[in-house]
């Protein structure tokens, strides 16, 4: 074991909600490390989608004008495929109604490679005074009595280490070992799984992403720019459990099912040999939060793709840790139990009624025929672009979330 080392804040992961949080802290004078078991940049399972309000994000944190010269695709927004039909178009543009608050950042938003993303994450945070250790695993959370004091680590040498520090943070995605750790992490009723590639030469797709759905499961096609898009099949878990040893074969078989993407995804265009998995979703944290230590993005709660904004989320509980617990760290104090209360405060104010349009579009959906007349509503009564702007995040919930949008949605 080689001789421990103090920071400030000590985080698990370098992904989006990590490496954001390294940025926004480092930048602000703190001693920052952080730590990923990847060696950037890195492919990942991801819709790979941003609304205008990542946009924001991105431009917040200094790296927006590389991804867009890196391979960015400007996005205007998604059209979603019932499985009975019906289909409804959302665009950023027209999400924001008169309301001067609810306007978007920018018109589109933006589609992005995640070997692109994640590398200039990193090296905004690294540009910013963070250290980055990859290839290093997290082996356990180190405690002082009931208060969380940093991570034991292991880097691809097979060295261990001890990282100390003020702050610990979790930020290390859906399966989180720190949130493990914690004994805080549970999963939800739907099981969820997706495969995701690159796929080249998908024909009909342009500047709007899309969402097939079916009884199954669903599909996401989302443009990359250069002739490339992601594609997404999303399934429950005993469905993918028939993929065991046919991985390939089996996504472009059920892709085939789906009457909108049937004959548009070449086989002959994977790019990537082997297809991504991550799953299963519905991952939440029943306590973000604990003397010394909080969680950030996936790790604290992730449920469903479908919106395709846990890029958005990741980067906006980056911001959230700056706003609630910076201060303290900046007198060389650790965070009070107030302040950590006040992070989740924040969290809960920014994503409850998120969560509750996420969960209401993920039951949905197990109800063919309720979600595709709730399809077509929305478009009928011009409401997909609100709907749209709530789950870019640029659009109150509440707007979404009364009895007169209800309404007009069900009857």
């Amino acid at each position: 074991m080689v001789a421990p080392l103090s920071y400030d804040v000590v985080i698990a992961g370098a992904g989006p909600a990590g490496a954001a949080t390294a940025c926004r802290l480092a930048r602000a004078g703190l001693r920052v490390v952080a730590v990923d078991r990847a060696e950037f940049p890195r492919d990942k399972a991801c819709s790979e989608y941003l609304s205008p309000e990542g946009v924001r994000h991105l431009a917040a944190l200094g790296v927006l004008h590389r991804v867009e010269a890196e391979g960015g695709q400007p996005t205007r927004g998604t059209t979603v495929h019932a499985p009975l039909g019906a289909q409804l178009t959302g665009l950023f543009a027209q999400a924001g109604g008169g309301s001067r608050r609810s306007q978007p950042y920018r018109p589109t938003g933006l589609s992005i490679a995640r070997r692109i993303l994640d590398a200039a994450l990193v090296d905004a945070a690294r540009a910013a005074g963070a250290l980055i250790y990859e290839r290093t695993c997290v082996e356990g959370v180190l405690r002082d009595g009931a208060r969380v004091s940093g991570l034991a680590v292991r880097n691809g040498n097979g060295t261990k280490r001890e990282l100390r520090g003020r702050l610990t943070i979790g930020a290390d995605g859906l399966h989180s070992a720190t949130a493990r750790a914690l004994g805080v992490q549970r999963l939800g009723g739907l099981r969820r799984f997706a495969l995701v590639a690159h796929v080249s030469d998908v024909s009909g797709l342009h500047d709007i992403a899309e969402l097939h759905v079916s009884r199954r499961g669903y599909v996401g096609l989302n443009p990359l720019g250069g002739g490339l898009a992601n594609v997404a099949l999303v399934l429950p878990q005993p469905l993918v459990r028939q993929a065991r040893g046919r991985v390939r074969q089996f996504f472009f078989e059920e892709l085939e099912r789906f009457p909108g993407v049937r004959g548009r995804v070449p086989s002959s265009g994977l790019v990537r040999e082997d297809l991504l998995v991550t799953g299963p979703f519905a991952s939440r944290s029943t306590r973000v939060a604990t003397p010394g230590a909080l969680l950030v993005g996936d790790a604290a709660d992730f449920f469903d793709p479908f919106t395709g904004e846990g890029i958005c989320a990741a980067l906006r509980g980056a911001e959230l840790i700056e706003s609630t617990v910076l201060e303290s760290l900046l007198r060389d104090a650790a965070p009070s139990k107030a302040e950590l209360r006040s992070y989740v405060r924040a969290r809960r104010r920014a994503f409850l009624g998120k969560w509750a349009v996420e969960r209401a579009i993920g039951y949905a959906m197990l109800l063919p025929a309720f979600f595709d007349r709730a399809v077509t509503r929305l478009e009928r009564h011009g409401l997909a672009h609100t709907l749209i702007g709530v789950t870019g995040d640029f659009v109150p919930p509440s707007a979404v979330l009364n009895p007169v949008f209800l309404s007009r949605v069900m009857f």
